[in-house]
């Protein structure tokens, strides 16, 4: 199996994918493993501080050690550059924001799954003809699942994964997946720590609890 289409499988069998960034090494180390004792099995660190490249590299090493099922890959990449210098360190999938044809070519080439950012249908057809076999919808909390389920028909080949205005909730998670999506991008209102909480116990059950919400 190529490995664009082992990232796929692995997306559409564990569906919720966390979308983080922490300038603190231990931090992101902690986060990580968290969510992955909680069913975690796709994380989308960002690229969105200056401790990006440096975390991403350690994360990755902590991956391989102590991870094993964890796709890893790297999100907020608007460059060429930016996508060389994540692949080079391993990066099992490459968000984007926005769809830009240098970024397809660098990812798609090597054979490692592209992740573009889409909010028209017109920027969703460039993705396709590009090769983009999943496009992130964002920000979701604009589009929202109607506009997914008005425009899926336009491109049944292609898979479809919103970020932004996703809830950590059952209500929300349901509808977006009665409306089509493969997989939902979770970020800020995932990692919202409770006032009572201590240490990250409370992360693990919750990222269960909506791979649970997601499964149904």
């Amino acid at each position: 199996m190529k490995i664009i289409e082992e990232s796929i499988v692995q997306i559409k069998k564990y569906p919720v994918i966390p979308v983080y960034y922490h300038d603190d090494l231990q931090t992101c180390l902690d986060t990580v493993k968290a969510c992955y004792d909680g069913g975690i099995r796709v994380f989308e660190f960002v690229n969105r501080g200056s401790q990006a490249l440096v975390n991403f590299k350690e994360l990755k090493a902590f991956r391989d050690a102590q991870l094993p099922e964890l796709h890893l890959g790297i999100g907020t990449i608007k460059s060429a550059k930016q996508a060389e210098d994540y692949l080079s360190l391993g990066a099992d999938f490459i968000v984007s924001p926005i769809v830009k044809p240098e970024i397809a070519a660098i990812t798609l080439d090597v054979d490692v799954l592209w992740i573009p950012g889409c909010m028209t249908p017109t920027e969703i057809n460039t993705a396709e003809v590009l090769g983009a076999p999943l496009v992130k919808l964002f920000p979701g909390s604009s589009l929202g699942p109607d506009f997914l389920k008005a425009i899926k028909p336009l491109f049944p080949d292609m898979l479809f994964m919103p970020t932004g205005g996703v809830n950590p909730d059952e209500n929300s998670i349901s509808k977006w997946f009665a409306a089509g999506v493969s997989a939902v991008g979770m970020g800020s209102k995932l990692f919202e720590k409770p006032a009572e909480a201590a240490g990250f116990q409370w992360l693990t059950d919750k990222c269960r609890e909506v791979m649970n919400f997601a499964s149904v």
